[in-house]
């Protein structure tokens, strides 16, 4: 282990940490304050880890970053202020793959197109593939087979979400995560200025908009009857009035981004943070013919380049990733200095009080402390309770076990579901599930 590694090992605190979104507790973070300076908590918490409607945000629950100013609604500066008295440590995100649709980038990029200094700052889907997929009649690049089974997903169909520019253009962007698209209802006066049509050719194409937009049908598939050739001026109207969220890639090769990734470093060290969360990290690095989720070497010498800009503001980072135990990932994190974000642990708290057997528990508590890992875990946290981090996976020909066999993982699965819990799945390219992921339930209920 290098110097560098060793610094950030010692440097991170030890203690209880409290996780919980600025209202979690009342209906702003004032009143969490109030509830931690009473003397029965004195001493409770050593670590704050605020989840991030702490900034502007619009979609994921804080997640879908619109800028990281301090959202006034649910945060003040005097809130900071108090955790400083407090002796509190402050865990803040940095959300490194996406940002909201929403945010000054994005924003601006809609309204100048080409000529936004942030043309390059969100990753554009078909320039991205172009040199290694097929263009499809409705304009987007469908990466080459050997290409698209490697791609790891995190929803049904390919990570894309169409945006339409002012003067009629559209383009495809990487969008991994959430996107939420919603039409407003189409109206006869919103097509009565395409040359050539009257009022009853409006009329129809206001109708045949609107069934399909209800029924949820492709509007890429809209039958205008006599007047499909007016199909993608009619389409042009209708997703210029569409309302659309979604956290949009970033690109990673943008100096800007980079820029961009420092200066928010340093705007959160100004709140009072010392330690930073990397969400998302691992499907920062992407490349033609790689999974996009932890490429290798790229990912490391991302993150490598993350501690150095947060070195200079005396952060501590660590990135998240949900990963099978049996690929192996937590042990190259820490073998990289960093500490791992234990996902492992919920579930096998959850499977010990249920069958009342602690070995595979044990087994992972033996492992931390005889590999010497530093861990922040917990019994619970925004992202449910994690169950494919308990998985083995199979490498280079080799299966290593998981923490639970497959069977004692549905078994699990199954009994907080029949307790009101909810799975959520990843599914491939083409829609089907591969693989279960977490179960949303609170560990009390579950």
């Amino acid at each position: 282990m290098t110097e560098n590694q060793d610094a950030s090992r010692r440097a991170l605190p030890a203690g209880v940490m409290l996780n919980a979104y600025p209202d979690s507790i009342g209906e702003r973070l004032s009143d969490t304050m109030a509830l931690l300076k009473r003397p029965e908590l004195e001493g409770a918490f050593s670590l704050f880890y605020i989840l991030p409607t702490f900034f502007n945000s619009d979609l994921d629950r804080g997640f879908s970053i619109i800028d990281y100013d301090i959202n006034e609604e649910l945060v003040s500066r005097q809130d900071l202020q108090d955790l400083r008295d407090l002796g509190i440590t402050l865990k803040l995100d940095l959300v490194l793959n996406h940002l909201s649709v929403r945010s000054p980038q994005f924003q601006d990029l809609l309204e100048r197109g080409d000529a936004s200094p942030y043309k390059d700052f969100f990753l554009d889907w078909n320039e991205f593939w172009l040199e290694h997929g097929t263009m499809g009649p409705d304009g987007t690049v469908t990466p080459n087979e050997e290409h698209l089974e490697k791609l790891f997903m995190r929803k049904p169909d390919l990570p894309i979400l169409r945006v339409w520019f002012p003067d009629g253009s559209s383009r495809l962007y990487w969008n991994t995560f959430y996107q939420k698209v919603k039409f407003v209802e189409m109206a006869p006066i919103d097509f009565v200025g395409i040359e050539g049509i009257d009022l009853n050719e409006a009329a129809f194409i206001a109708d045949v908009v609107q069934k399909a937009i209800e029924a949820q049908q492709d509007l890429e598939e809209l039958d205008l009857g006599d007047l499909s050739h007016l199909h993608d001026e009619v389409l042009a109207i209708v997703c210029r009035k569409r309302d659309y969220l979604g956290q949009m890639d970033l690109n990673a090769r943008s100096d800007l981004v980079w820029k961009f990734y420092e200066d928010t470093l340093k705007k959160l060290r100004d709140y009072g943070a010392r330690i930073i969360r990397l969400d998302a990290f691992a499907y920062l690095h992407k490349e033609p013919g790689a999974a996009n989720f932890f490429n290798r070497p790229g990912t490391w010498n991302y993150l490598h380049r993350l501690r150095e800009i947060a070195e200079q503001y005396d952060l501590i980072i660590f990135p998240e990733v949900h990963a099978e135990y049996g690929s192996g990932i937590h042990t190259e994190v820490a073998e990289q200095g960093y500490p791992i974000y234990d996902f492992f642990f919920p579930g096998l708290v959850i499977d010990a009080l249920d069958r009342g057997i602690n070995g595979a528990l044990l087994r992972w508590l033996e492992e931390i402390r005889t590999s010497g890992l530093q861990t922040i875990n917990m019994l619970g946290c925004h992202d449910g309770i994690p169950v494919l981090d308990l998985r083995g996976k199979e490498l280079h020909g080799v299966y290593r076990q998981g923490l639970l066999s497959d069977e004692e993982i549905a078994a699990a699965m199954e009994r907080i579901i029949s307790r009101g819990g909810r799975v959520k799945n990843l599914f491939g390219h083409d829609g089907k599930q591969i693989a279960y992921y977490q179960v949303n339930a609170t560990f009390f209920s579950a």
